[in-house]
Formats: structure tokens, C-alpha cells, sequence
């Protein structure tokens, strides 16, 4: 690899340590030239931490250095791990990989970057796109069942005070499901977007739930230590994560204690369509635009580990053949007051006792241009009159990282000057990022059902376009 963005020589992470409710590792950082930085990685759950479950605490605090192996040498577990697990590891560590070469460091979407690191010409190869790092292990453990097999009318819902979040929550409950919302408090600001949805869960459902981790500074901390990033990253604004992409299986890895104390065996993260037809591959590497964790195939990749960790747990999501566009339709129509609820804003903020979004974000301004593509009221989720009033001069400023057919029929819809792509109201049939079929069968059809009744249509790929269908 002539690529010059060896930045550390081995990233270490102990084993965990239990004690009480709390679960902890000590992250170690050594540079090439020997120095070293250390970072206490830790979990807080509810209840007791559970010596039963110390492999999914291994798993929770080794995932998130898997978005660091093309700047290090080698990551050191100093612990056994089974075979499947480090083989979920290794795969993850590849993907990661691949897509923050080509969709930080080719891209090039921040500016906490310097510029003299980043690949340019021949140096954007799949080659210099693999890991560096080797996942290295003390030992190895058996592949044994990690629980016995879950409930099947048991849902645990990834929530974060969002739309797909409280869609599916919606959703499920419905239909009658057993559902958990289950929530990971980060340490810093971000907590504040689902702490009004969250207050409103601890409220009405009983089986609300939370899990605080500081795995958000422990980000920053890896950014203090990477060459590559500029010195003063911190005070650099910007609207997307420098390095990290995939953050949902950190979560998910913090959160499978609670699904198996609960016995929960349906996982849902709420991941809406996406158009399959982009170009999935960027000088021969193939990636996933930076969503690999909420595309289909990390539910079947999580699927294939479950089945040998904890065989019968499900992950899938409800919201998959939907754009965000009617998701929020289904939230503001149908449920509401849970509407009421949602904040999605890169910098929510205390206005007295109330959570209030920003209003000018890039997630503000998706989040309204949806509502009015739907004749709702941004009011409704605590947008302010001066930030209604200045949302069409703000879009039109602005470049919204939104499906280019979901934004155009949305522009259409508010009567912003967008052609129509009448797709983007429908539900999308296709097998390899939205299929159907991957939904349980006990609450298949419910779904579809609530789907069809706010969007237009089924629509099947053919010929590289989506084409309106009568039947999935």
C-alpha cells in the first residue's frame, strides 16, 4: 500500500470488566513511534451486567474500532472470541474499510481532512481500499448458543426519536406485537434529538428501556489520534461524521444483552428504501454509500451470525420498501401524536423546559421539506414560525443528501419547482434491498397492509426503471 495514512500501529481493547450495572474496556492506542493513548470504553445498563453475556460484551466493545482498520496494523483482542464471531468481525472490518475510503477519504464530504493524505489517481485502487489492520485474538471459544430461543411476538425497536423509529414503534404496536422500545443514551449532545421521544416512551410504555455508553467520545478520541485529521477537528462544523459510518452495530452489539434478558426475538432498525440503481461500485470498489447498516444485507449478515449465536432472534425492518417521504407520511397521518414527538436535527437545543430543533440543518431541512410534501405543519414537531417561514430560501441554498427521485416528487408535492418521480410514493418490490418476503410472516401482512394505505402503488425494477405493478 503506498497510501501514506498509517496512523497507528495497533489499536488494543481489553477484556471487559463487570461491575454492578456497568460494563468496561480499556482502549489502547499505540503510535509507530511508541507512544500511547488510552480510552475507558464503557456500557451502562438498567440492571445488573450478566457474567452469561460477557461474548456480546466483547463483541459491543471491539465493534466500533472495526471503522479504523485502514489506519492501523493490527487489532489486538485481548480475549477469546468464537469463530463466528470473529468472522462477523473480519467481515465488518472489510466493509467498513471499503466503504470510508471511498466515501470519506475519496469523497472527500468533510473538511476535518487533510488534504495531502487523502488518495488521489492510481492510489484509489480496491487494494489500498482493503483493511490494513489484522484482527487479532487470545484464544478462541466455542460457537454455543448464547440464549435459548426468543419470542417471536417479542419486538425491540432501535430508537432514537426519529421517524422511522417511532413509525415502527407505531407500527407494531398496532398490530398488536409485545414492543420494547429500547434506546442508547450517548454521553454528549446527541442525546438531547431523543430525549423528547424517550420521556414520552417512559411515560406510556412500560417497556422502555435505555443503555448509556460514551462510545461518542471515544470517537472524538480516535479522531484526536488519527494524522490525517486536522488538529482542531473539534471546532470544525460540519454535518457528518469525519471517519465512522457504520454505527449501528455498535448498538446492536450494547443493546442484544437487554433482547436476550427480555427474550425479544424480532430486532427492528428502521431502515427506509433506497434506490438500488446508483453506482454501487467506485473504480472497481464495491461499497455501500456510507449505509451499509441500514442496507438489507447487514440484517442477512446478522441474520447468519443469529443463527448460530442465538438462533431464532429476527432483524429486519419495517420500512424498507418506503422512502423517508412516506414514512413521515404514515407517522403525521396516521399516528399523530407520536408525530408530536419526533426530533431529527444535528443540533437540537433547549428552548426552557422543550427540545427544539434547529431549523436549519440538512436533517431540518429534510424533515420539512417531507411535511409539506404531506400538508403537515412543521409547528408540529417544534419548528419555529421564523424557521418555517425561511425554510424554501434555506432548501434552495442547500444540497440535501435525500434519494435524487425521493427529493424531486417531495419539491413536487410542497410546490417547489420538482418533477415528478411518482415512484417515491410507492412500494418498491426488490428482492436484493427491499424484499417483502424477509418480513416475519406473522406480521407480513399487517405491514403491507399499513404501507399500502399511504402509498401509491407497488413498483417493480425493470429495465432500470421502477414501473407501477398490481400485486407484490
Amino acid at each position: 500500500m503506498n497510501l501514506d495514512i498509517l496512523c497507528l500501529d495497533s489499536i488494543s481493547v481489553s477484556d471487559p470488566i463487570l461491575r454492578g450495572n456497568s460494563v468496561s474496556s480499556r482502549i489502547t492506542l499505540t503510535h509507530p513511534g511508541g507512544n500511547r493513548a488510552e480510552f475507558e470504553l464503557k456500557i451502562r445498563y438498567e440492571s445488573k451486567a450478566d457474567e452469561r453475556h460477557l461474548p456480546l460484551y466483547r463483541m459491543a466493545m471491539a465493534m466500533p474500532v472495526m471503522n479504523y482498520g485502514l489506519f492501523a496494523n493490527s487489532v489486538d483482542l485481548e480475549f477469546p472470541i468464537s469463530g463466528a464471531d470473529k468472522k462477523l468481525l473480519c467481515d465488518l472490518l472489510d466493509i467498513f474499510s471499503r466503504d470510508i475510503f471511498v466515501n470519506k477519504l475519496v469523497r472527500r464530504r468533510t473538511q476535518h481532512l487533510i488534504e495531502k493524505y487523502l488518495p488521489k489517481g492510481e492510489e484509489i485502487n480496491p487494494e489500498n481500499a482493503k483493511p490494513r489492520a489484522e484482527v487479532r485474538t487470545r484464544g478462541s471459544a466455542k460457537d454455543s448458543a448464547l440464549s435459548k430461543k426468543p419470542e417471536p411476538g417479542k419486538c425491540g425497536i432501535l430508537s432514537s426519536g426519529g421517524k422511522e423509529a417511532l413509525t415502527t414503534y407505531s407500527m407494531l404496536k398496532e398490530l398488536g406485537a409485545d414492543v420494547h422500545p429500547i434506546y442508547v443514551n450517548e454521553s454528549g449532545g446527541h442525546w438531547r434529538t431523543a430525549l423528547t421521544a424517550y420521556r414520552w416512551h417512559s411515560e406510556t410504555e412500560p417497556n422502555t428501556c435505555r443503555v448509556w455508553t460514551n462510545v461518542d467520545r471515544f470517537y472524538l478520541f480516535m479522531l484526536d489520534n488519527l494524522k490525517i485529521v486536522k488538529k482542531n477537528h473539534r471546532n470544525i462544523p460540519g454535518d457528518t461524521y469525519p471517519i465512522r459510518l457504520c454505527i449501528f452495530p455498535v448498538y446492536l452489539f450494547q443493546l442484544l444483552p437487554v433482547f436476550l434478558d427480555r427474550g425479544i426475538g424480532n430486532l427492528l432498525i428502521g431502515s427506509e428504501f433506497d434506490d438500488p440503481r446508483g453506482e454501487w461500485t467506485y473504480s472497481g470498489i464495491k461499497h455501500y454509500f456510507g449505509i451499509y447498516d441500514q442496507h438489507q444485507d447487514f440484517d442477512l449478515r446478522m441474520e447468519e451470525w443469529y443463527a448460530e449465536r442465538i438462533p431464532g432472534m429476527r432483524q429486519w425492518s419495517a420500512l424498507r420498501p418506503i422512502s423517508g417521504l412516506i414514512v413521515e407520511r404514515i407517522l403525521t397521518k396516521r399516528y399523530p401524536e407520536a408525530s408530536k414527538y419526533q426530533r431529527s436535527c444535528h443540533s437540537c437545543h433547549f428552548d426552557k423546559e422543550k427540545i427544539v430543533p434547529c431549523g436549519k440543518c440538512t436533517k431540518c431541512l429534510g424533515v420539512m421539506l417531507f411535511l409539506k410534501a404531506n400538508l403537515a405543519d412543521p409547528r408540529i414537531m417544534g419548528y419555529r414560525k421564523a424557521d418555517v417561514g425561511a425554510f424554501p430560501e434555506r432548501l434552495a441554498a442547500t444540497k440535501l443528501r435525500l434519494d435524487p427521485d425521493e427529493l424531486e416528487q417531495s419539491k413536487f408535492l410542497a410546490g417547489l419547482d420538482g418533477d415528478k418521480r411518482a415512484h417515491a410514493e410507492g412500494i418498491h418490490i426488490y428482492p436484493a434491498t427491499s424484499n417483502p418476503e424477509l418480513i416475519p410472516e406473522r406480521y407480513r401482512e399487517g405491514v403491507l397492509h399499513i404501507l399500502g394505505s399511504h402509498a401509491k402503488g407497488n413498483w417493480k425494477l425493470a429495465d432500470g426503471e421502477w414501473t407501477l405493478t398490481e400485486s407484490i
